[in-house]
């Protein structure tokens, strides 16, 4: 029985020096894949660097987080783009629209988050989509850009730490795209429970966000990637199944998004 962290920050400074063990005690568990995705130029080199560390595990996406995003957003991307042909990148992310922390740069937030999807689809890339309080607007850009293209590519990703409601869901769903389901899920009033037992397991992948978003009972600690199985296990919980039938699907779509072998 095996799991993929579809989205985790394992270059951290704050991993660097107990990756070893961290791996070890996730690998107990059955974690077996790590996608890492990017969040600017600064985070570059020690994600290439962990990668390379460990070439059988991990992923690379490439990417400018919409946080990351200022008025030098297009120099930041020149800078991104340059690494999407590196070995181990599989995709592009973590892109997309953050309207919680800072509304100043919505403008550039949303023009990066349209020239990154068009690399994506152009590469013929999976993207993993940083979407907080703005789905509704990411979902209108993603179909935007689909529109300039035809025929429709096929073309996929992940809404990356989905917090939205069934009906946002389902237009995803429609859409082709996943939903990135992580710590939030164990989280007593968030919700996110509910809408995880009507959404079928063919279209959720597992992720931690590590090391942010840890689920319970470690909420409010940093997140490490063997909790990845806390939050397999509560997905079973809440789906009536077994685990290893969430290990199956989940494994499934992770190598339908990202290109894995398994």
């Amino acid at each position: 029985m095996f799991f993929t962290d579809t989205h985790t920050h394992l270059y951290h400074e704050s991993f660097a020096k107990s990756i070893g063990e961290l791996l070890a005690n996730a690998s107990a568990k059955g974690i077996h894949r790590y996608v890492l995705p990017n969040i600017d130029e600064d985070s570059i080199e020690a994600m290439i660097a962990l990668q390379r560390s460990e070439p059988q595990k991990m992923r690379l996406l490439m990417g400018l987080h919409p946080c990351s995003v200022n008025e030098n957003y297009l120099q930041s991307l020149d800078v991104i783009k340059s690494y999407l042909q590196h070995d181990g990148v599989i995709g592009v992310g973590e892109i997309g629209l953050d309207f919680y922390w800072d509304k100043t740069y919505i403008r550039e937030q949303e023009e990066a988050l349209k020239i990154q999807l068009k690399w994506a689809i152009e590469k013929n890339m999976p993207v993993s989509l940083h979407c907080r309080n703005s789905i509704d607007r990411t979902i209108v850009l993603l179909r935007e850009v689909l529109k300039e293209y035809s025929p429709s590519p096929r073309f996929t990703g992940v809404f990356h730490c989905f917090t939205g409601s069934m009906e946002q869901a389902e237009r995803i769903m429609e859409l082709g795209f996943f939903l990135g389901i992580g710590g939030v899920v164990t989280f007593k009033n968030a919700g996110i429970a509910e809408l995880v037992k009507e959404v079928p397991l063919s279209h959720l992948v597992l992720e931690t966000d590590a090391p942010y978003l840890a689920p319970v009972p470690h909420r409010g600690k940093p997140n490490l990637p063997e909790y990845l199985f806390l939050i397999a296990q509560k997905i079973a919980e809440i789906k009536n199944c077994t685990l290893q039938e969430v290990s199956e699907k989940t494994e499934q779509n992770a190598s339908t998004i990202f290109g894995f072998t398994q």
